[in-house]
Order: C-alpha cells, then structure tokens, then sequence
C-alpha cells in the first residue's frame, strides 16, 4: 500500500517534469504545485548554464522530457512488479551520482525509494540543484517520502550499501571508503554503432543523435562506429550536417579544436567536417568532439570486438541492436552496466 503512494507520488513528479521539458504553461493546481512554485523551477532550469556550461536549457528540459515519460503509472507498476518488495526494515543506501549530463542519478534515486529503502544522496558539483528541487515537491505529493530520502554535500556517513557512479580513477575511492559494504560500482563506459551498409540517409541522422545529445558526455553516447569495408564516409558526413550547430557552444569548440590540434600534431590521419572529427582506430573510446572508427570485414570481427570490450561498453546501436537515435531513451529495465540494480536492493 505503501508504495502504491509513493508509485504515484512518482507519477504525479513525471507529469510535473514533462510539462517544465515541454515548456508548458503553469496548468493550474492539478499539476500538483502552485503558480509561483512552477516559475521557481522554470528559473532553476535557466539557471542551469549559469552553474554547468554544459547544462544548456534545451538538455535539461530534454532530460525532464525523457525522465518524465517514464514516470507513468503503468510504466512504473509494469516495472515494479517483477520484483517482491518486502516489508523488512529499509535500509541506507548512499548513492553517489555523477554530473555528466542532467539528473543522471535520477533513476537510482528512484529505484532505492521504490525498493523500500533509504536513498542517502550525494550529489556531483556539476548538477546538485535539480534533483533536490524536485525532491522537495515529490515529498509535498507524499509526505512519508521525506524518510526515505536525504541529500548530503559532506561525507556520507552510516550507510548500509551503496551504489557509486564515476571515473576509472574515482574506484579506488570507491573501493578503500566503501568495498567492505555491498556495493554497485559503476566505471567509465561508452557507446558504440555497428553499421551494415544498407542504413538509410535518416539512419545516419538518428545515429547523430546517439553521438551529439547531451554533446556526447553521456556513457550511452556513440564514441566508435564500426564501418563495413569501403563504406564511404562522406554519407555519413551528408546526414549529420543538421547537428552542425553544436560547435556554436563554446566548450565544445574548445574541445574539438583542442583535439584537432593535438591530434594534426601528432600527424594522425583525421576526416574533418567542421564539427567533428573521424579519426581511424580500433580504440574504443574517443576524446569529445571527435568519433573513432574501424572497418570490419565480416560479423565475426564485430562479435569478436563487442566481446573484447563488452566491460566498457554500455550500448550498441545498429540494425540489429539498439535502434538508431535510441542510444539515450532507456526504458526503468534498462539498467546501467546490465546490473538489475532494483533485484539487488530488494535483496539487500
């Protein structure tokens, strides 16, 4: 019964969160919060970019969309009931998040309140604004939710277990202050597009999508293409020039035109199209503004490449993976890393 409350407190939030990302008008009282509270978090949402130059107003309301379209209340009892949610003494589950890319912890933070237990929230410096302003009005839908959740800008104290999101570098952190508690430890992952040869012009546009929303700081962002033999990239170049405004953002600029430089330095064959670079190599991940990229001979050698990076890859885009301009759409099963995170807390 419990949950059911906090089931649609959650969905109540989602409505709230499509119409901030769709830009709606203030809808009156159904949506849940007063006039003057909506314009609060429209400012919250302008003043993004102000604090994170990479949380421009179009990608944070892009997030809310994304986020807000999964919080219906069939989406989330479809979710929920592959899982035995018992009525055991909830536990304290910190959650460090990262700050890539908009409420990036969000889905954590809701599946650790929806398995019954604690979320102790410490959030990254780039997006620590957000997430505790929607919190605020989750808690006003249902009051009770108020002991379930706790944000912390200092040490994370007593907690049970914990779910930790960051770099390579971040997991020796991770793994001297918390390795002795049962733990989900997430590292650095990336994306990567298969293409056969038969995709379409608008194919090859969704594929922009997967490597330029959110400007390619995401791990679900497309950083390695793998080309048949004699694929002519310039179809490529062709169906991706409506993505050209992103140079117009000055720290991504700054970053493609660093990368070219370093690169062109180094004498490194690079393909330029004004906006990002191509740069031929079997390494998996890429530098922001550029895209690497091999060519394969047969599905054998894609298997064999998936296989040997399948660590540090987070999704595959392709004809007969994840589809094209899905890259950054999860669904709440699509879970990060492929770890079940809500079967491991209901079992905590």
């Amino acid at each position: 019964m419990k949950n059911d409350k906090n089931i649609k407190a959650f969905s109540q939030l989602g409505k709230l969160m499509l119409d901030l990302g769709n830009s709606e008008n203030w809808k009156g009282y159904s949506i849940g919060i007063t006039k003057t509270e909506y314009e609060q978090l429209e400012q919250l949402i302008n003043k993004q970019f102000v604090l994170n130059g990479w949380f421009t107003k179009e990608n944070v309301k892009k997030s809310l969309v994304a986020l807000g379209e999964l919080l219906t209340l069939d989406n989330l009892n479809k979710w929920i009931s592959s899982y035995t949610i018992s009525g055991k003494t909830p536990k304290k589950v910190g959650v460090i998040m990262a700050g890539n890319i908009p409420l990036v912890g969000f889905h954590d933070f809701l599946s650790v309140i929806l398995s019954g237990n604690k979320a102790v929230c410490k959030l990254s410096s780039d997006d620590n604004t957000l997430l505790p302003a929607l919190a605020t009005h989750l808690i006003n839908f249902e009051p009770s939710l108020k002991e379930q959740i706790e944000f912390t800008a200092g040490k994370i104290g007593e907690i049970d277990a914990i779910i930790a999101t960051g770099s390579d570098n971040s997991m020796k952190y991770f793994e001297q202050y918390f390795g002795h508690l049962p733990h989900i430890f997430r590292k650095n992952r990336t994306s990567l597009a298969v293409l056969s040869g038969k995709e379409s012009k608008k194919d090859l546009s969704l594929l922009g999508k997967d490597i330029f929303q959110y400007f390619g700081l995401g791990c679900r962002n497309v950083s390695h293409i793998l080309l048949p033999e004699k694929f002519n990239t310039d179809l490529f170049f062709e169906a991706i020039v409506d993505y050209h405004e992103i140079v117009n953002h000055h720290k991504y600029a700054n970053n493609y035109d660093y990368n070219k430089a370093v690169y062109l330095m180094n004498k490194s064959e690079l393909l330029d199209n004004n906006f990002v670079l191509l740069r031929k190599t079997e390494e998996l991940f890429s530098p922001l503004g550029m895209v690497n990229y091999h060519f394969y001979e047969n599905k054998k050698e894609v298997e064999d490449y998936i296989t040997l990076h399948k660590e540090k890859i987070q999704v595959v885009v392709g004809e007969e993976y994840t589809p094209f301009g899905d890259a950054q759409n999860p669904t709440l099963s699509d879970y990060a890393d492929s770890i079940d995170t809500m079967d491991w807390l209901t079992n905590l």
